[in-house]
C-alpha cells in the first residue's frame, strides 16, 4: 500500500493495542467492586462499635486504597511500576487490614492487593515468599477478631495463602492476555521490518547484478580509450563506441528493472488487500479473476484494487468489502463495494483521478460513488483487446 495507508495501518494497530490495554485495565478495576460492597457492609454493621471517626477514616482509607490499586494496575500494564507506589499502597493496605479486628469482611482488602501486586514481583520464589509473608500478617490480624483459639492463626494462614495464590492465578490469566497482545504487536512490527530489510537486500543484489559488470566494462574501456587517444585515435573511437553501447545497455536494463519493481501483480494484490482489510476488521469477499487476462489489464486492475482498499481504510468505517472481477463481452469488469462509507464534502482526491488515467490508457472507464444509504462502489471496465 501507499505510504499514507501504511501509516494509517500502523495507527490502527496501535489503537487496537491500546483498546486491549483499556479492556484489561477496566477488568481489573471492575473487581474492586468486591472491595467496595463488603467494605460498605462492614462499616454499616460495625458502626455502633467503632464510632464515627473510625468509620470516616476507614471510608477514606478505602478510597485511597482504590486509587493506589488503580495506579498500580495501570503502571504495571505499562511496564513501569515504581517501588514507591508498591510501598505506599502496601502501607494503606496494611492499615485497612487492621479493620479485620472489627469485621471479617475487611479480609478482602489484602486479598485483592496481594494477588494483584504479585503479578509484578519478579521470580517465582519471590512471588511465593511475598504471598506467604502477606498471608502470615493477615492471619495474625484476622485471628484477633472474636474469641481466641490457638489453632486459628494456622487455619487463617492456610486460608489466606490459598486465597492469595488462587486469586493471583486468576489475575495472571488477564495479564497473560495482555502479554500476548504485546507480543503479537511486536511480532507484526518485526515482520514488517524484516520484509523491508529483505526487499532492500534484494534490490541491492539486483542492482549489483545489473550494473556491476556494465560499470566495470565502462571504466576499463574509458581508461583504455584515454591511453589510446593520442597513439591510435581510431582505436580510441572504437573503445568509446563500446562505452556508449555499454552505457545504453545498462540504462535499458535499469529501466526494465524499474518497470518490474513498479509493476503490480493482480493475484498478489488481491491476497495483500484481503490480509490488510481483514487485519483492519473488515470482512472481505474476493472472487477469483479470469485466468486469461493480458498482463497490462491485470496490472491496471491491481492498481484499482490497491487504491480502492486504501479508500476503504481511509474514508470509511466499513465492516464488509466485496471485490468481483468478471468478463463482460470483450471487456472485464471490476467492482469493489463496501459499506460504512462516510459522506464527503471535499472534492475527489488525486488517487481516483490517477486511476482513471491508467484505465483510460487501455480504453476503459472508471466510476466511483456512493450508493444506497452507506455503500460505496468503485467500478472499472477495461477492454481485454487492444485499446
Amino acid at each position: 500500500m501507499g505510504a499514507a495507508t501504511t501509516a494509517e495501518l500502523e495507527e490502527r494497530a496501535a489503537g487496537r493495542l491500546e483498546s486491549y490495554r483499556r479492556i484489561i485495565y477496566r477488568t481489573f478495576l471492575l473487581t474492586v467492586v468486591g472491595v467496595l460492597i463488603p467494605a460498605g457492609m462492614a462499616l454499616s454493621q460495625s458502626y455502633d462499635d467503632i464510632g464515627l471517626p473510625l468509620t470516616v477514616a476507614a471510608a477514606g482509607g478505602t478510597a485511597v486504597f482504590i486509587w493506589h490499586y488503580a495506579r498500580v494496575v495501570r503502571l504495571g500494564l505499562a511496564g513501569r511500576l515504581p517501588n514507591r507506589d508498591l510501598v505506599a499502597g502496601g502501607a494503606v493496605t496494611f492499615l485497612l487490614s487492621l479493620m479485620m479486628i472489627t469485621h471479617p469482611m475487611w479480609c478482602l482488602v489484602p486479598v485483592f492487593w496481594v494477588s494483584t501486586v504479585t503479578l509484578w514481583v519478579r521470580g517465582r520464589s519471590r512471588k511465593i515468599a511475598f504471598c506467604l509473608g502477606s498471608a502470615a500478617v493477615a492471619a495474625l490480624i484476622a485471628s484477633l477478631y472474636g474469641e481466641w483459639h490457638w489453632y486459628r492463626p494456622f487455619f487463617l494462614f492456610a486460608l489466606f495463602a490459598a486465597l492469595f495464590w488462587g486469586t493471583f492465578y486468576v489475575n495472571r490469566y488477564y495479564q497473560r492476555m495482555w502479554d500476548l497482545h504485546q507480543e503479537a504487536d511486536a511480532a507484526r512490527e518485526a515482520q514488517a521490518r524484516l520484509a523491508v530489510t529483505e526487499e532492500r537486500l534484494r534490490f541491492s543484489r539486483d542492482l549489483h547484478d545489473l550494473l556491476g559488470h556494465s560499470l566495470s566494462l565502462i571504466a576499463v574501456k574509458s581508461e583504455l580509450a584515454m591511453r589510446m587517444a593520442e597513439a591510435d585515435p581510431a582505436r580510441a573511437r572504437d573503445e568509446m563506441a563500446d562505452v556508449r553501447h555499454a552505457a545504453r545497455e545498462a540504462l535499458r536494463e535499469v529501466r526494465a528493472a524499474v518497470r518490474g519493481y513498479r509493476a503490480v501483480e493482480l493475484d498478489a494484490e488481491l491476497a495483500g488487500v484481503r490480509a490488510v482489510l481483514e487485519a483492519a476488521g473488515v470482512r472481505c469477499e474476493i472472487g477469483d479473476p479470469p485466468a486469461d487476462l493480458p498482463p497490462e489489464v491485470r496490472s491496471v486492475l491491481a492498481w484499482v484494487i490497491r487504491e480502492g482498499a486504501t479508500n476503504v481504510i481511509k474514508h470509511s468505517e466499513a465492516g464488509r468489502c466485496a471485490v468481483t472481477i468478471a468478463p463482460y463481452g470483450d471487456s472485464v469488469v471490476l467492482e469493489m463495494s463496501n459499506d460504512g462509507a462516510r459522506p464527503s464534502r471535499r472534492a475527489p482526491g488525486s488517487g481516483l483521478a490517477g486511476l482513471a488515467e491508467r484505465v483510460e490508457v487501455l480504453g476503459g472507464t472508471l466510476t466511483a460513488g456512493h450508493r444506497d444509504r452507506d455503500g460505496f462502489l468503485l467500478r472499472a471496465v477495461v477492454p481485454i483487446g487492444e485499446p
